[in-house]
């Protein structure tokens, strides 16, 4: 059976595992006609791979210029974490010391390749599902389901960024102007996020933690539900408790094996990285260090002051493994490259630290556990529910051993808010969380004061890049304030 459709001329790069110097922009203007590109199952298993492929993104070290290839998640530290009061810029240089200073324009180049990296996510699904039918018939309903399950993470990211964006759920022509430049609202996104999850979750079981499972998108389900316009607490609470209940997952003892005993039982759904092997390495780890310099830039993830109290105050062990301080400078520790030695001076950072093989986390245990707090106390400032409240203390005990149990009898929002800081601090979690507790334009305000920042509502999204607005000629509209 022949299988004429049009592809995105980036798309015939996926079947390879490895990012490729030849990945291109996922909005190009022209496409090719590809006549039987997908012939068997290993075809079509190789692209669904690509998919993750996308969202792993290219070693800024490897392929410096951004033009050439987009960088998946390695930017989103940027994006998320940099806006929020947790971290910042070593520098005032550069479009990527923009997002502290809530300064972002719509010709922000690390913004503009996470919107591309985020459609390149999209695209690359959307070829697989035309082409489902190619691969064997036990095996289609579970490549469709991962490939639906990130569509799904992709868009989450995309309309909690930059709000209402372009809805594509098939291949289309590069001169589709209205359905690649067509922003759709926030709902009608929240709504198919929603259908591609359940899917997922239907279909999909556990086997894995490097792809798409059941209990990822059961908690990137939750999320959505407490994130969306029409609030679904109960569903999100419902998730969770089939998370918990499943006994696949479980705190780690060691706080630092989260980061470092990588694919460990606390992850459930991460973004894999090989340290050394040029094509499937991370250059993040490498541009936290700022004091004793292993990346191309003066740092990234500089951590503010206000975060470092709060760890003094409530993150128990968690602070030695989330952060190290050299003089006066702290820097992120929970990312450093593996075999890096802070015991010696200067640090050893090993022998590929802008060749990381770090593991990027999009989903682990102990957020769910908090989500589950979360989804207990609602539209309401807290819980006394007795479950919600053994998930929080299980974080706690982990936190504070020598004093556990930790026995609480309830848990308002503002506890859980600084408890998901402290627990969840660089995994680029903050930025949502504050804009999920609706709390986001307060919290910021009093930070951009105090560090001297101009902060303003228009800030809690970022501006559709410009670039895609030139090629739409037009149809494609700018967020408010930019």
């Amino acid at each position: 059976m022949k299988h004429i459709k049009y592809i995105v001329f980036m798309i015939t790069g996926v079947i390879f595992h490895s990012c490729s110097d030849d990945f291109l922009n996922p909005l190009p203007e022209t496409a090719v006609a590809v006549e039987s590109f997908f012939q068997s199952d290993a075809d079509v298993l190789a692209g669904v791979i690509g998919i993750y492929d996308a969202l792993q993104g290219v070693n800024e070290n490897t392929t410096t210029n951004i033009g050439d290839a987009n960088r998946g998640v390695q930017f989103e530290h940027l994006l998320t974490e940099h806006r929020t009061d947790n971290t910042r810029n070593a520098t005032l240089e550069g479009s990527k010391s923009d997002f502290h200073r809530y300064v972002v324009n719509a010709n922000n180049v690390e913004s503009e390749d996470y919107y591309q990296s985020m459609y390149e996510v999209i695209f690359r699904a959307n070829n697989i599902l035309g082409f489902i039918e190619v691969a064997d018939v036990e095996n289609q309903a579970k490549y469709a389901a991962e490939a639906k399950f990130l569509r799904a993470y992709a868009y989450f990211n995309l309309v909690r960024l930059y709000s209402d964006v372009p809805l594509v759920t098939e291949v289309v022509g590069p001169t589709d102007n209205e359905a690649l430049f067509t922003r759709i609202p926030e709902a009608q996104i929240y709504a198919q996020i929603v259908e591609d999850l359940q899917e997922a979750v239907n279909v999909l079981d556990n086997s894995a933690k490097a792809r798409a499972s059941k209990a990822a998108a059961q908690g990137i389900l939750a999320k959505v539900y407490m994130t969306q316009p029409n609030k679904n607490y109960s569903g999100a609470s419902q998730l969770c408790e089939a998370i918990i209940n499943s006994g696949n997952f479980s705190l780690e003892s060691n706080y630092s094996d989260v980061f470092y005993d990588e694919l460990n039982d606390e992850i459930i759904f991460a973004v894999q990285y090989v340290a050394g092997n040029s094509a499937e390495s991370q250059s993040f780890s490498s541009e936290f260090t700022s004091t004793f310099r292993q990346g191309r830039e003066d740092g990234q993830n500089i951590v503010n002051d206000n975060l470092v109290a709060d760890f003094v105050a409530y993150g128990g062990n968690r602070t030695e493994v989330s952060y190290v301080t050299f003089n006066t400078t702290s820097e992120v520790a929970k990312f450093l490259p593996e075999g890096t030695d802070l015991s010696v001076t200067p640090p050893d950072y090993g022998l590929s630290a802008r060749d990381a093989g770090n593991d990027y986390i999009a989903l682990r245990y102990a957020d769910v556990l908090l989500m589950h707090v979360e989804a207990a106390i609602g539209d309401g400032t807290s819980t006394t529910d007795i479950g919600a409240l053994e998930s929080f203390q299980k974080i706690r005990d982990r936190a504070f051993p020598d004093t556990a149990p930790n026995t609480v009898s309830s848990v308002s929002k503002t506890e859980l808010l600084r408890e998901r800081r402290v627990e969840l601090a660089f995994e680029n979690q903050r930025w949502f969380d504050l804009l999920r507790f609706g709390v986001a334009d307060q919290v910021l305000s009093a930070h951009a004061e105090e560090m001297g920042y101009v902060f303003s509502s228009r800030a809690l999204l970022l501006p559709i890049p410009a670039r895609e607005i030139n090629i739409s000629g037009g149809l494609l509209t700018q967020n408010p304030g930019y």
